[in-house]
């Protein structure tokens, strides 16, 4: 049930503030169960959550849409974003964030398109002037899609990172791991990131216990204070992603994340960057199941080159009894390599990463690496005790030693320069030799990374920021 506001408005009223609650399609007030204020000025439509959330109601592209303070779909209802809309969000820290949030049964359908995409950004961003600049995060939130897909964690639902803990709407997981969330489809979210309280700052593209029924394509995450894209947990497909100019981690997952992604990019700030992927298994207990094991194809992911002050530096770390799967992909001008964290018996060794691994839960096969650590494979991909672990460094040297006879059979490539940047992404070198899959999920190529060689008008050219042109 969709709601047209635009006949509520006069061209006598043009110029005037004017708040109206939602709606049904026969003209009857819903106000009883509708207590979102949307006040509009000029074509501005600016929305104050009141507990009732949006309500199931279209955005349309010939307003700007403001979100002031946390702003929720809620369970039930439906939120439509036409293609070409914009959305800000206010600036505010803690209880004062403004961040857009699709609660466990609410649905978001924002499907732009290549000529058309969705922008969320900060109010500050002057989007038919002059544009923020690149290292201008935590002006906002960002989006959140919560869902009722399974976690490993106890007792198997929990309060999402970035909402405070006393909002039951940001609860998430479940045992539905087909869940649908909606569509979310060429959408840009730049300059988000706002710190609510100790250091605890919202993701770009937080998604919690999202199944696999839900539809995400065609993503930027740009310059945001805290990770690019993080699962928590959840079953959800991802394809044609870019982060870019984030000041931590580019891609992050915990809670028994297992779902497929192809065509991930992660462009690295050289003086803010964190890791390329964080990857964690458990939480509470970190020995949960599901197990994380997500499958990865054609990332290229583009690091900082040399380590800087925040001293997190590798281009992945496997931790926390966490798996996973990285095929035909491009790594490129990281501090370290990929980190496998072992911990002792007495700490859950045996399910640790590296035990993952010597099981086959954790494969990064067919890649190529360049001017990542030293080149070598001993730094390339390693084994590395958590500080607290007991276990013996003899056993860490008879692990990685397993793991550099891994490597070996592994057809990774580390002497051959894919010819990629952060400002041209598409190869000029030899990228060839992909490894095919027998999912029909994926889309089998001949390439290496996220990019067709030789291909100008890349899939991230035109409706990005970080590719406008």
């Amino acid at each position: 049930m969709k709601r047209n506001y635009i006949k509520l408005f006069s061209a006598m009223l043009l110029g005037l503030a004017v708040t109206f609650t939602a709606c049904d399609d026969k003209g009857n007030d819903e106000e009883d169960n509708f207590n979102t204020s949307y006040t509009e000025v000029n074509g501005v439509v600016t929305i104050k959550d009141l507990g009732e959330g949006t309500g199931t109601i279209t955005w349309t592209a010939d307003k700007t849409w403001v979100l002031n303070g946390l702003v929720f779909v809620n369970s039930g209802q439906t939120l439509t974003i036409e293609p070409g809309t914009l959305v800000k969000g206010k600036p505010g820290q803690e209880e004062d964030a403004s961040a857009l949030i699709v609660a466990r049964g609410g649905k978001i359908y924002a499907e732009g398109t290549a000529a058309k995409p969705i922008v969320f950004t900060a109010e500050a961003d002057n989007y038919n002037g002059t544009l923020l600049s690149n290292d201008k995060r935590g002006l906002w939130g960002g989006l959140i899609v919560l869902g009722k897909a399974k976690l490993n964690s106890t007792p198997g639902e929990t309060a999402i990172e970035g909402i405070p803990t006393a909002e039951p709407r940001g609860l998430y997981g479940g045992s539905n791991d087909t869940d649908n969330s909606g569509i979310i489809k060429y959408v840009s979210i730049r300059h988000g990131g706002t710190d609510i309280g100790e250091g605890n700052e919202i993701n770009g593209l937080t998604l919690g216990g999202v199944g696999s029924g839900t539809t995400i394509e065609y993503v930027e995450v740009l310059a945001n204070k805290d990770d690019g894209v993080e699962f928590f947990g959840g079953t959800v497909n991802t394809r044609y992603i870019l982060v870019s100019n984030c000041g931590d981690d580019s891609y992050d997952y915990d809670e028994g994340f297992r779902g497929k992604g192809q065509f991930w990019v992660a462009i690295q700030d050289p003086a803010a960057a964190n890791r390329g992927g964080e990857h964690d298994g458990g939480t509470n207990p970190e020995d949960g199941q599901p197990y994380a094991k997500p499958e990865i194809r054609n990332a290229t992911y583009i690091g900082k080159g040399t380590a800087n002050a925040l001293g997190e530096d590798d281009l992945i770390i496997f931790r926390d009894n966490a798996g996973g799967f990285y095929y035909n992909s491009i790594f490129v001008g990281f501090p370290k390599g990929i980190n496998i964290e072992i911990l002792g018996d007495g700490d859950s060794y045996s399910q640790c990463s590296y035990k993952q691994m010597v099981d086959g839960n954790l494969k990064i096969e067919n890649n190529l690496f360049y001017g990542v650590a030293d080149n070598s494979a001993a730094k390339l991909l390693y084994v590395k005790k958590e500080s607290k672990s007991t276990i013996s460094d003899a056993t860490v040297t008879s692990a990685n030693s397993w793991v550099a006879t891994y490597w070996t059979s592994a057809n990774n490539v580390s002497d051959v320069d894919p010819g990629v940047s952060a400002t041209n992404p598409v190869p000029t070198g030899n990228v060839s030799g992909a490894a095919q899959s027998t999912d029909s999920w994926f889309m089998n190529v001949a390439y290496k990374g996220a990019f067709e060689p030789g291909v100008a008008n890349h899939w991230a050219k035109g409706w990005t920021k970080t590719f406008a042109n």
